[in-house]
Formats: structure tokens, sequence, C-alpha cells
């Protein structure tokens, strides 16, 4: 055991110099995770700018403007007719909503008027969503008209004014919107709808298995040199090389995603101590049963370029299998096939404890099939594993 412990030591201080190494197994994973955030930015609301051509002026036009800007995540950016048209020219933006002259005095005056949608294609799907919210801001607009106008009719015969009648409309509408009728409550099931609790746990297991697919490659390599052949004339068994090496590759492993779960609890403070251990003990029986995967690859392969392009089918095929960037929707047929993926059990373990607030029991049978896969693996890679051709 000491000397299986030795070699562990021994890998450890060369990956820790190996700056090849250190930037795939401890950089990338950081990089990535950073540029995917970047990209994403974990938000579940909308936001958009909406650029308005207010050639109105008028009292209705800065009412529909206020109306669009009081939405939630719309932000409001005024430009002139041939700034507006010169934007859209170079795609500088994609969608802009014109109000035209006399817009307000028609209204007052009961005539119909309309607005103007400009943009680029489709308008993307920030011009949908802001055309769907000037819609509804204008429909607000026009019932508001509409009330006014089946008022004034109704009471005729009292001779009121136009302004008395308009401006009792405006207060009951301003009541009823205050305290309406039928109130819609969001409420967000299946955990916290954020980016990182959604897609951490895919990049820990991705690069956990792409950096021990290079280690299989690393041990064919050995072998093919004459290195694993020296180290046993020393005093170093066979099976002591081969478990000297297997702890070294989970220790690689896990280091791996100890940092990575490091970063997110202190960036994202998205752990409570109990959950990042939860998360650190999960980490551990995954290193160990990605690195007994690994250690077959590397007992069946003869070649370097074997063991790299079988490392990276099975780490595409697991991760694809997986779930690892999307969710698989159960009672499906890929969510049967998933379950021959690893990767299945490491990410619903690791999101039962960072999106759900789960405890270790409810990621028991996840670990249990980790575990299985770790023994099994380990069982039938020591018995195919050689050092040397012919010894065992």
């Amino acid at each position: 055991m000491k000397r299986a412990l030795a070699i562990l030591l021994n890998e450890i201080k060369l990956y820790v110099q190996d700056r090849g190494d250190l930037a795939f197994g401890l950089l990338l994973p950081i990089v990535t995770f950073a540029l995917m955030y970047g990209a994403f930015g974990g938000q579940t609301t909308f936001t958009g700018i909406c650029r308005i051509v207010n050639e109105d002026g008028g009292v209705y036009a800065q009412r529909l403007i206020n109306d669009i800007d009081s939405a939630d995540g719309v932000s409001i950016s005024l430009l002139t007719r041939q700034d507006a048209d010169d934007k859209l020219d170079r795609s500088d933006i994609t969608f802009a909503l014109y109000i035209p002259a006399g817009f307000s005095t028609a209204l007052e005056a009961g005539n119909n008027t309309g607005l103007v949608f400009k943009q680029r294609g489709n308008g993307g799907t920030e011009g949908q969503i802001l055309a769907s919210i000037i819609r509804g801001a204008v429909a607000d607009i026009e019932q508001q008209f509409l009330v006014q106008r089946q008022t004034t009719a109704a009471l005729a015969e009292y001779n009121l004014s136009g302004d008395l009648v308009e401006l009792s409309v405006s207060e009951v509408i301003a009541l009823r919107e205050a305290k309406p009728v039928v109130t819609v409550n969001e409420t967000t099931t299946g955990g916290k709808p954020d980016f990182i609790y959604q897609f951490l746990p895919g990049i820990v297991t991705m690069y956990v298995l792409f950096a021990l697919s290079l280690s299989a490659r690393t041990i064919v390599e050995e072998r093919r040199r004459g290195t694993l052949e020296r180290l046993l004339t020393t005093q170093l068994t066979v099976g002591e090389m081969f478990f000297g090496k297997y702890i070294s590759f989970v220790a690689r492993g896990f280091i791996q995603t100890l940092l990575l779960l490091l970063l997110s609890y202190a960036v994202f403070q998205m752990f409570t101590p109990l959950s990042f251990v939860t998360a650190l003990l999960i980490a551990l029986i995954f290193s160990a049963a990605a690195t007994a995967v690994g250690m077959i690859i590397a007992s069946m392969a003869r070649t370097e370029d074997g063991a790299t392009w079988f490392g990276v089918v099975f780490t595409m095929a697991m991760v694809m299998l997986g779930g690892t960037f999307f969710e698989v929707s159960q009672g499906t047929i890929f969510a049967t096939i998933s379950k021959f993926s690893i990767n299945t059990y490491a990410n619903d373990a690791f999101r039962a404890v960072i999106a759900e607030g789960g405890s270790l029991v409810d990621t028991g049978y996840n670990l249990v099939v980790l575990a299985i896969v770790a023994v099994a693996g380990l069982v039938l890679s020591r018995w195919l594993f050689r050092a040397v051709g012919g010894r065992k």
C-alpha cells in the first residue's frame, strides 16, 4: 500500500508540474464556465431596448412610451427617424417603433390612427417580444377610449363635459389596474432556474471524463516506452503499480472537481457547508467510476492514438446521453438510453444537491450505481491490465 501511495504522490507532483495538464484540467473548465455564463447570463426574465421614433410629441404618444417603459425588463431609447433608418440599414438594430405625427390629435378627435413597426427580417426574438409588449400597451389605450366613448354616450342626457368623463374613466381604470380582478402569480418549480445550477454539473463531469481519457493515453505511452516495465524492476508488483496509477487518476479528477466547486462556492454562494461536503463525496465517487472506465480503455488500447480516440468517443457519448446541457424528458426512449451513461447518475446527483437542496439520501440511488461501476470497472481493468506484453 505504501508503494501505491508513493506512485500517487509522484503522479500528483508530475501533474502539478505539467502546465499542459494543469491548463486542460483546471483552467480550461473554468474558462469554459465563464464564457458560457457570460453568453447566457443566467437570466430567466426578458430584457430588451425598445427604440422609438416619436414624431408626434403629444400626450398619448408619451403615455404609450411610458406604458412600454413600465414593462418589466424593457428600457426606452428615443431616436430620430434618420438615426433609426440608418441603424436598421446597417443592422445595428433589428426593430424600431415609429409613432407618426398626429397620433395624439387623431385619438383625441376619435379618429383611427396607427403605429409603424420597422424591422430587419422577423425582428429577432427581442423584436418579436417588444412588438407583443407594444400591442398590449396599445390595447390598453384603445380600451380606455372605448370605455370613454361608451360612457359619454350613456351619459349624454346629463350634458357632462368630455374632460370630466375622461378623468372619471381614467380614475376607474387606474383603480382596476391597482386591484385587478385576475392576478397572475409566477411560481418556479424544479429548483432554481439559474444557468449555474443547470450547467455546472455537466461542465464538471464532462471535463473529468476528458482528463481521465488523456490519462489512459498516458498509461499506453508509458507501456510503449517501457516505463512501466522499468518500474517492475523495483520492488513494485503489477498490482501495486496498477492500484497506484488508479488512485492517482482518481485524485486528479477529484482535485479538478474540487477547484471548480470551490470557485462556485466562493463566487456564487451556491452551497451550504453540508451540501458542499455532499457534492465533494459525489465528485469522489464519480471520479472513481470514470477512472475505472479510463483504466479499461488504457488496458485495451494498443496505441496512444487508439486510447485517445476511444476516450474521446466514450466521453462524447456519455456527455450527450447524460443530459449534460439539456434536460432529458422522462418516459421517452432517450431517457431509457441515457441510463447507460455514467454522466446521467453523476449529473442527477449533483443537481439534486446543488439545484434542489437535496441531501445525501436523495442521491443514494445514483451514488450506488456509480459505486457499482467503479468496483466492476476496477476489477475488469485489473484483469485486463498489462504492464508489458503478456504480463499481468
